[in-house]
């Protein structure tokens, strides 16, 4: 069984065709049912977020399991194959591995090294756990990744920053709202749409940054106000929680809005801007608005960036900021221990394909012993017990001793390239055939390390 990657990114994709694949929170457990029901697929994990959705599966062969995930795709898109595939990357066994734990590290996104990534991948498979879709590998893969990902965030400064796409975005909306003749900038008045992970973050930045009052809107009015109560007492600022009704009102009196919901179709409406500009017009208020529309899909309407006084920042523009790029240092740090990493897992791995092999051959030995032992009874049945039983344990002995050598060997072998041909001679030679369930022990569950690390969604 292999990882198979099937993805696309801001790396390799318009933000159109990132809108079209996206996968909600809601969406993902249909979808990995849906890939499950391919024979050549037995577990699956969905990462989506605002610049990248990837499907890891566990499959067994190679191109029945693309023709799967590329059909499953298809129907969720309403692109066909051929479209997808002008934007989409494959990655194979270790390569597939290898490129999580880029991801993980953050030296893949679109703000190298921004931590968010943690939190969605740690999402994804607790959703996949929840949903019987992560198996021993997906178990495997997903904790180790999250361990990467901790591990670079704690050794390197890759972070140091703390950038993120929501603090790069906001750095570009102070720039819009700075006098060019006095550098001051106006950057007072703010609404947050969307009261999720990403929403947190944008409120805290926003507080950070000296707003002195805050909208958090959001369709859930609860959640909305559960988000402005915590901002409010944390940062002792002035933070109203309120629904989608209340966002042209909330919008006229903003420098900035910052758009960031999973929801599909226009949030920020060009009718819900028009009415906040026009409200701001009658209190002869000739300020720009900035909004920042940090969803996937676009939260919002493409119309709003022609209205007169509003600039629209989205994911697309953000793209070759050099606000996004790490450290150089840091980013060969990062990567040297990605590189360390993978080398261990994969070292792993391949000894743990190799263990019920091991595990098959030592009972084939203990099955031999025990018929001949059973058959030195029935030949000298007169034969004391302490006798019978000193001459198991002799045997056993002998057996164990020649055994040693061999099975700790191959599974020094399997951690080289081409090692499962060493598993594969011995099968060949003793006639195994090694139940991989019954000999690999289950993995452990999600740890308490990877849980500590937060979405931004």
């Amino acid at each position: 069984m292999s990882v198979l990657l099937f993805g696309v990114s801001h790396r390799s994709a318009p933000v159109e065709v990132l809108e079209r694949l996206a996968v909600s929170d809601h969406d993902r457990p249909k979808l990995v049912d849906q890939l499950l029901s391919s024979r050549s697929i037995s577990e699956a994990m969905v990462v989506s977020t605002c610049n990248r959705v990837e499907i890891y599966a566990v499959v067994d062969a190679f191109h029945p399991a693309l023709e799967a995930v590329g059909e499953v795709l298809g129907d969720h898109s309403g692109m066909t194959v051929n479209d997808m595939t002008r934007y989409a990357y494959v990655r194979y066994s270790e390569a597939a591995v290898e490129h999580l734990f880029t991801v993980a590290a953050g030296l893949d996104s679109l703000v190298v090294g921004e931590q968010q990534i943690l939190g969605q991948i740690r999402n994804a498979y607790l959703s996949a756990d929840a949903n019987d879709s992560a198996g021993r590998v997906l178990h495997e893969l997903a904790q180790q990744a999250l361990r990467v990902g901790k591990r670079v965030h704690t050794e390197t400064g890759i972070d140091r920053a703390g950038a993120s796409v929501v603090s790069v975005a906001l750095r570009r909306a102070k720039a819009l709202l700075t006098d060019p003749a006095t550098g001051a900038h106006r950057l007072r008045r703010a609404v947050v749409v969307g009261a999720g992970a990403m929403g947190g973050l944008a409120t805290a930045h926003l507080a950070r940054d000296g707003v002195t009052e805050m909208y958090v809107v959001n369709r859930t009015v609860d959640n909305a106000r559960h988000l402005a109560d915590n901002i409010a007492a944390n940062h002792g600022i002035a933070v109203h929680g309120v629904g989608l009704d209340d966002l042209p009102s909330a919008m006229a009196d903003a420098d900035v809005v910052v758009s960031c919901t999973g929801a599909v179709g226009n949030v920020v409406t060009v009718g819900a801007v028009h009415s906040a500009l026009a409200e701001r017009t009658r209190k002869n208020d000739s300020s720009p608005l900035v909004i920042c529309d940090l969803g996937l899909p676009r939260n919002v309407d493409p119309a709003a960036a022609r209205l007169p006084g509003v600039h629209v920042v989205d994911i697309e523009g953000l793209r070759g900021d050099s606000a996004t790029q790490a450290a150089e240092n840091d980013t060969l740090a990062a990567r040297s221990i990605v590189a360390a990493e993978l080398a261990d897992y994969l070292t792993h791995q391949r000894q743990a394909e190799v263990t019920p092999t091991v595990a098959a051959l030592r009972q084939r030995a203990a099955d031999v012993v025990e018929a001949e032992i059973l058959r030195l009874e029935t030949r000298l049945p007169d034969l004391e017990s302490s006798q019978r039983d000193e001459i198991a344990k002799t045997v056993r002995r002998v057996v164990d001793k020649l055994l040693h050598a061999p099975t700790v060997r191959v599974k020094q072998l399997a951690s080289t390239p081409n090692g499962d041909h060493y598993a594969e001679a011995l099968r060949e030679l003793f006639e195994l055939k090694p139940g991989a369930a019954e000999s690999v022990s289950a993995p452990d569950r999600f740890t308490t390390d990877a849980a500590e690390q937060q979405g931004d969604r």
